[in-house]
């Protein structure tokens, strides 16, 4: 279980994270909307120890997230960014299984067939293996970084805004493959998105992120019936977008 307390972050001044507690529970598919730029991916990234909080602390297992515990709290938790942030210049095969090569020093014959199950895993063709990212489409890619993300065999997955730029079809495949590697795997998944869609289709419970505070927590049926004004305004503005 993840738990944050009293989280804030500023940047140059302006404060994007303003004592913000939530927790992620074990085996739960927990969801964070809000509008682009509130801070969602931040509050990932402060998690997982990319960039430092201002004052508030992060419970990981019981580990409180510092300079001396941060790489043993990310073992625990595979990270899939919104850009997939594979390496250009390295085949998909290679990009898998940096982390066994460099943080594991495992030998050439295991990594191979961690990744070759783990390219299977998230319904890729083998053949991707020995392709560069640049040579991938956009759902192939994704699912590439997917394929990085659990080849630890994370505790937590977070993925950030994982269906953007993406066709309805192939958003909702992404969707379909976080749901199944959640269940296949044990994992806990953390999703930060936009799209109100994809977050009452997936998730266990939703939380929204708003003028740098969580501003609703709950259950989906909650969020589908809440009269919260900020999860209106949002419904509102979401909608509105997606009619024009």
């Amino acid at each position: 279980m993840v738990i944050i307390k009293d989280i804030c972050k500023s940047f140059n001044g302006k404060r994007v994270l303003n004592s913000i507690n939530l927790d992620f529970r074990d085996g739960e598919i927990l969801t964070i909307v809000g509008k682009s730029g509130v801070g969602k991916s931040v509050l990932l990234k402060l998690v997982v120890g990319l960039i430092d909080s201002d004052s508030g602390s992060i419970n990981v297992d019981n580990i409180l997230l510092d300079k001396n515990t941060v790489y043993d709290i990310r073992k625990k938790i595979g990270f899939v960014f919104q850009s997939s942030a594979l390496v250009e210049s390295l085949p998909v095969e290679e990009n898998i299984g940096l982390a066994l090569r460099y943080i594991y020093n495992l030998d050439d014959d295991t990594i191979k067939r961690k990744v070759i199950e783990a390219i299977r895993m998230v319904k890729l063709d083998e053949k991707v293996a020995s392709m560069y990212p640049s040579n991938l489409s956009g759902g192939m890619l994704k699912r590439a970084a997917i394929a990085r993300a659990i080849i630890l065999r994370p505790k937590y997955i977070f993925y950030d805004e994982p269906t953007t730029g993406l066709d309805p079809i192939v958003a909702r495949a992404i969707e379909d493959l976080i749901l199944t590697l959640n269940n296949k795997l044990n994992t806990t998944s953390i999703i930060v998105t936009h799209d109100i869609n994809s977050a009452v289709g997936i998730s266990d419970r939703i939380a929204m992120l708003s003028k740098g505070e969580i501003t609703f927590s709950g259950m989906v049926d909650d969020f589908n019936k809440t009269e919260n004004q900020y999860v209106k305004e949002f419904k509102d503005a979401y909608f509105l977008k997606q009619e024009k």
